[in-house]
């Protein structure tokens, strides 16, 4: 018989998430690709290299007595590390069902996006980093897209769209 303490409760999307005897194997991004249908994560390297399957992981930090973001890579992370934390994705930051988010907006209007296949790990590390602060510096938000890769459009219409965000110095 299952008790509380077999059971992992996290949040995704927004939506609470109970899942019993849960197999410690399991990845994150299996969790979301194959459980829930998520597909918007993707599967790259498999190793944490490329940020393909880069997702919003949000927990409360006992110390600074806020809510603190942080990028993570899905396909390393284990499900298990998950229990009272909040995990957003791409499809829960918008869609062109309800609206897309301006991050999502800004990278397809600057035309950073040819394949798509990195597009939504790179948007999900710019959105972390709004979350974290909402006018970052230039330097900050390459500093962000460190752990993606992008093989077909190059990094300066990404950087060129994302630039909006940035806090004026002057």
């Amino acid at each position: 018989m299952a008790s509380e303490k077999d059971e992992l409760v996290f949040f995704i999307n927004g939506k609470k998430v109970v899942e019993k005897n849960v197999d410690p194997e399991t990845t994150l991004l299996t969790y979301l690709r194959r459980k829930l249908g998520l597909c918007g994560t993707k599967l790259g390297c498999g190793e944490g290299g490329c940020g393909a399957c880069t997702v919003m992981i949000s927990k409360f930090d006992c110390f600074q007595k806020k809510i603190i973001h942080y990028s993570a890579n899905a396909c390393l992370f284990p499900i298990c590390a998950l229990h009272h934390v909040a995990v957003t994705t791409v499809e829960g930051i918008g869609s062109t069902k309800t609206r897309l988010h301006p991050v999502q907006e800004r990278i397809a209007k600057s035309h950073g996006s040819q394949c798509g296949f990195c597009t939504p790990g790179i948007v999900m590390s710019m959105y972390t980093l709004l979350r974290n602060q909402s006018e970052p510096k230039m330097e900050e938000i390459e500093d962000a897209f460190q752990g993606n890769l992008c093989r077909c459009t190059g990094y300066r219409p990404i950087l060129e769209g994302y630039r909006t965000f940035a806090k004026v110095s002057g």
